[in-house]
């Protein structure tokens, strides 16, 4: 057994700020200020920060422990052993992030068959040759792997610097790790099933996409026999638009059913519940088409996590997450009762709004253009300076800066597409119907409006976007009552 030793306290300092940074939301401005502390710089307010050189006072650091001690995992105790270990994983992270990309690549090229892990080997003889054990090399691999795939799926599909989408970004990071990474790894890394979603926000916003982020970044065993995934993270997450299915058929899409069952009913079917795996999560697209008697028996799979088919008296377990999304407000979907109380915090658990393409560009001009570099992109395979530069001179020169731009992302990508066709993009006509925040401006342009339906107004935005009286409460810093009252009094105007 080799000999204890603990850490100096200047040691003890530097890597319990790094065990900080680890925990902390990679997109959060107090990340960033402790990266450029442990990299040696004063902090900043704003702009990216250099983690190359973060990274590298790390590894300068750990090998200065290394030229006095072999396995340094193993030669410190208690609190100084777990910091020491923390920074061997921070380290060990980004030294083989550019590993793990390729293999998030190569996996969503071959789909659902999980394939094998490049670098298998050279991982494991660097945690080894630094004292972690067979079972702490698994596990390290497995957390590594998990929050590069997050952050690829958060940051790279979820462009935009306004503030609007920074909150999105932070808030799915938070959705699939907590607002603790450590808590998570300790208590709840195979337990998140019982924290389902709503996703919020206009129709062609990307609602799809951020299900997807979340879906596809939960946590996966690693096998180190065969050197890969037990599960590809491409077949963890699947998806269904309620929308597109007769409320006739809604209940079988979801559940399955069995032979005979109703009429059309040829064969057994496995519906998306029967489908998802355990490391998995569904989709729930257009939730609030959902009726009432499949809102109860989904309800049912939340709390109890079994279902059955539709015509079998088999109970099947369901062991997934769920996310789901609508367009519609929250008022109407619960002032209307479409959506069952129970149903509704049942799903609540944590409530994402995803912004509008207007509000975005309003927080920040440079958004659109960032938009279209990556939509160009997308459509042709590389970037194109070329293509890139004639559709922003397009879409600045017929549409202006202030194009509302009513579909949204969906409409910015059917836009890039015309331009490359046509040279030409006119926007949308249509008159759209007016929402409480034109009604404020408009209002406030003309100089007909009371202070009283001004705060009215505001709380009236606030609660569409966040659904609930507590949160206006919050943000006005009124209580509830008189926030509740201030909804209400604008729904009447």
């Amino acid at each position: 057994m080799p000999q204890l030793h603990t850490l100096s306290r200047e040691d003890k300092d530097f890597f319990s700020l790094v065990q900080k940074a680890v925990i902390t939301n990679p997109f959060s401005l107090e990340r960033q200020h402790l990266d450029m502390k442990i990299a040696g710089f004063p902090a900043v307010k704003s702009g990216p920060h250099d983690v190359e050189t973060t990274v590298a006072v790390i590894e300068q650091r750990i090998s200065a422990l290394e030229k006095e001690h072999d396995n340094i995992i193993q030669v410190y105790r208690n609190e100084d052993r777990y910091l020491v270990e923390v920074a061997v994983q921070f380290w060990f992270y980004y030294r083989f992030r550019r590993g793990f990309d390729r293999h998030i690549r190569k996996q969503e090229h071959a789909g659902d068959k999980p394939i094998k892990l490049d670098l298998c080997k050279d991982m494991q003889e660097f945690l080894r040759t630094r004292g972690f054990e067979e079972e702490g090399i698994q596990r390290v691999i497995e957390h590594s792997f998990q929050f590069r795939r997050a952050f690829h799926f958060i940051n790279r599909n979820l462009v935009g610097k306004s503030p609007a989408m920074r909150q999105l970004r932070y808030d799915l990071w938070n959705n699939v790790f907590t607002h603790n990474v450590d808590l998570y790894r300790r208590l709840l890394m195979n337990r998140m099933e019982d924290f389902s979603s709503l996703i919020l926000g206009e129709t062609g916003t990307g609602k799809g996409t951020v299900a997807a982020a979340i879906g596809r970044s939960g946590y996966i065993p690693f096998d180190m026999k065969k050197q890969c995934f037990v599960e590809s993270f491409m077949q963890s997450f699947l998806s269904i638009n309620l929308s597109q299915f007769p409320e006739t058929l809604i209940e079988s899409e979801l559940f399955g059913h069995r032979k005979g069952s109703f009429t059309g009913a040829i064969d057994d079917y496995l519906g998306v519940f029967g489908r998802c795996s355990v490391y998995g999560a569904i989709f729930l697209d257009e939730i609030g088409e959902l009726s009432h008697p499949v809102q109860i028996k989904l309800l049912q799979v939340l709390q109890d996590r079994v279902f059955y088919p539709v015509g079998s008296r088999q109970k099947e377990r369901f062991q997934g997450r769920v996310i789901a999304a609508t367009n519609r407000s929250l008022e109407d979907l619960r002032n209307k009762q479409i959506f069952r109380d129970d149903f509704y915090y049942r799903m609540c658990t944590d409530i994402i709004y995803v912004p509008s393409l207007h509000q975005r560009i309003q927080e920040d001009s440079s958004e659109l253009d960032d938009l279209l570099e990556v939509i160009v992109k997308r459509i042709v395979g590389e970037d194109s300076a070329e293509l890139t530069n004639l559709v922003k001179s397009v879409v600045h020169d017929q549409l202006g800066n202030n194009y509302p731009w009513y579909g949204n992302v969906r409409e910015l990508e059917q836009c890039v597409r015309r331009v490359i066709l046509k040279k030409r993009y006119s926007g949308d006509m249509k008159e759209p119907d007016e929402t409480p925040g034109a009604r404020l401006v408009k209002a406030m342009e003309t100089g007909e409006i009371t202070a009283q339906s001004l705060t009215a107004g505001y709380c009236k935005l606030l609660y569409d976007r966040f659904g609930t009286y507590e949160e206006v409460a919050r943000r006005t810093n009124l209580d509830r009552r008189t926030a509740t009252k201030y909804v209400k009094s604008w729904k009447q105007n």
